[in-house]
């Protein structure tokens, strides 16, 4: 089985659509996606709409929760508040049906997918460092776990001798003996200097895991953002992916 996995769309329609494009020349037989489908950018009821047709399965993020009143805005600075404020007052009915029913955590044989860390979802922290990566770790029963919400893509890997690492190598070939935290980047707002769509495909039957970068038109998803009345910071930063 071929998985696409992407995460962080934030609501940015061309960089998904081109992800989407990238997919098609790859033979994937299953999408998911790792929360944060809305937020930030202007298109989250087509972003939703291409992401149900794709029948990808898909869970919540901080940005899909707080959307539809499921999380606080508490922690969430200024700016991200402003676009959750936008995004809430620019979805349907259908679209706000679609974001409630988004669960924390999805768990298949070989594999469980969730937004920020295991323990505590519903708190959407960050896995920043081996330290935190450590917690998730101790309660997961599968290999390998997906991830986004820090918007870098990376692996974090426990090995048999219970040593902690983490790694961006773009290729990652994965063994039963260890496990994995994957995290697939950014499709919509990358932060790692690279303006660049973020996305990975894992390929059960190899065990391969790769990472991959799509460029996009992100000068027009910049121009529909400030059209919108979006803070100009948010279409200012994903054109240097920070």
């Amino acid at each position: 089985m071929r998985y696409g996995i992407f995460s962080d769309v934030h609501s940015n329609l061309e960089a998904l659509e081109s992800v989407i494009t990238a997919y098609k020349q790859e033979s994937i037989d299953k999408y998911l996606c790792v929360g944060d489908v809305v937020g930030y950018s202007a298109n989250p009821k087509e972003c939703i709409e291409k992401i149900n047709l794709l029948a990808a399965t898909t869970i919540a993020g901080n940005h899909d929760w707080a959307s539809v009143d499921l999380f606080s805005t508490e922690y969430f600075n200024e700016i991200a508040k402003e676009a959750i404020f936008w995004t809430k007052n620019n979805l349907t009915q259908k679209e706000t049906l679609f974001l409630e029913n988004l669960e924390l955590i999805y768990k298949a044989e070989n594999f469980v997918l969730v937004h920020g860390t295991l323990d505590n979802p519903q708190d959407f922290n960050y896995m920043l460092d081996t330290f935190v990566a450590q917690d998730s770790f101790g309660i997961m029963d599968v290999n390998i776990c997906f991830l986004g919400h820090t918007h870098i893509a990376g692996t974090f890997i426990l090995t048999k001798d219970k040593e902690v690492f983490y790694t961006q190598e773009n290729l990652l070939t994965i063994k039963k003996e260890n496990k994995y935290i994957v995290n697939a980047g950014s499709v919509g707002q990358p932060r790692d200097r690279n303006p660049d769509a973020a996305y990975c495909i894992y390929d059960s039957k190899t065990g391969e895991i790769q990472f991959k970068r799509i460029s996009y038109d992100v000068k027009t998803t910049r121009e529909k953002i400030i059209k919108a009345g979006l803070p100009m910071f948010l279409g200012d930063r994903i054109l240097v992916g920070r």
